[in-house]
């Protein structure tokens, strides 16, 4: 029987492995947002890739819709691959601080008898 804490550091160490090894293997052309826009303008079939030639119109309502991305094409403007490593790692240990801190809430709320 393996023990709480092994499981957990190694839950903890499978986690950071996929954020990390996520910025080098995330794809450069995402299949997201930008596929279903293409399709439904006509300029890309659902199947196959999208033409070399093909482009967003963002023109649909002009001057009524106008946005700017935060984080354009999944990137920061300036980062490099270490920055990304850096914020993918912080990133994954604030969302686990944050699940184990709302799980350690709920235990001490059940154990005093509140809930």
């Amino acid at each position: 029987m393996i023990s709480k804490t092994v499981f957990l550091a190694v839950g903890v160490v499978l986690a950071l492995v996929v954020a990390v090894s996520a910025v080098f293997l995330a794809s450069g052309d995402p299949d997201g947002l930008d596929s279903t826009a293409l399709v439904t303008q006509g300029q890309k079939e659902l199947t196959l890739p999208a033409g070399p030639d093909a482009e967003l119109d963002e023109s649909v309502f002009p001057g009524e819709f106008e946005y700017e991305a935060p984080f354009p094409d999944y990137t920061i403007e300036g980062a490099d691959d270490l920055t990304n490593v850096g914020l993918m790692v912080g990133g994954v240990l604030l969302a686990l601080v944050a699940v184990f801190g709302v799980g350690y809430l709920v235990t001490g709320i059940r154990r005093s008898g509140s809930l």
